[in-house]
């Protein structure tokens, strides 16, 4: 068995992983994202109260790679990062990202999303983000700045909502979560 996983190509970060028993491509090597997710990948997130936020990633956005086994990517996807080589091949092993859940913050706000880490980055650390809007979503990205530890990115919301956001950090764990308007 082979694990094979889908990775957002900005930041690395894993959205999903299945185990495949084969390869449709008879080479060994991975199916195209299309194959897998068609033409984005749907991530959800309760929003309470019966209701449900879809937050689509668009599949031109990802890449796919077959990896070492790692079978806590299949139930945390958004804990693992995909490395890639000096000729930008994915490694086979999968990085462990460290958390930010006590130590940072997601902050929607009805002027923007502010995405704080908690440490400074050593490096400026790309950063990518959707919001749900209703019927809508809304795709931010910035980035955080070397000896940084946040930005914010301008949105425009209504006080008093609630929207499913998810927020990847090059190098942090990906948080898929609800969040209100301040």
């Amino acid at each position: 068995m082979a694990l094979t996983v889908v990775y957002a190509a900005d930041t690395g970060h894993v959205v999903g992983a299945l185990a495949l028993t084969g390869t449709s491509t008879g080479t060994g090597a991975p199916p195209d994202v299309a194959a897998l997710v068609g033409r984005e990948l749907p991530l959800r997130v309760s929003l309470g109260g019966g209701r449900t936020a879809t937050l689509p990633l668009n599949a031109r956005e990802l890449a796919v790679a077959a990896v070492d086994d790692e079978p806590a990517a299949l139930t945390d996807p958004l804990a693992f990062g995909v490395e890639l080589t000096a000729e930008g091949k994915p490694k086979p092993t999968l990085l462990r990202l460290p958390t930010w859940t006590d130590s940072g913050s997601i902050a929607l706000a009805a002027d923007g999303l502010t995405v704080t880490v908690g440490v400074p980055v050593a490096r400026p650390a790309k950063v990518v983000a959707l919001v749900s809007d209703d019927q809508d979503t809304h795709v931010l990205a910035g980035e955080v700045p070397a000896q940084q530890t946040g930005v914010k990115l301008p949105l425009t919301l209504t006080p008093g909502g609630t929207h499913g956001v998810l927020v990847l950090v090059a190098g942090w764990a990906g948080r898929l979560e609800k969040q209100g308007v301040t």
